[in-house]
């Protein structure tokens, strides 16, 4: 049986969000995943978090037609 729900940690103890079907005194495997609560970003924001993150030539922006479209560089 898997059943997947919400939890909250308090800085003791896992608590759920809503009510859950478990039986007393059973042992359970939980695993933790943090929940990604940005689900409102903008594409500026989603932009913004990868600044820096991809690897371009130096040129990248004057040349750009040149590395997307493979046109000759206006070197």
């Amino acid at each position: 049986m898997t059943q997947k729900i919400e939890v909250i940690f308090d800085g003791k103890v896992l608590k759920p969000c809503t009510p859950i079907q478990l039986k007393k005194n059973e042992h359970y495997r939980v695993l933790i995943e943090i929940e990604d609560k940005k689900e409102s970003d903008t594409a500026w924001d989603v932009l913004d978090e990868m600044t820096g993150s991809i690897e371009a030539p130096s040129d990248w922006a004057k040349e750009h037609d040149h590395y997307l479209y493979g046109i000759p560089k206006n070197t």
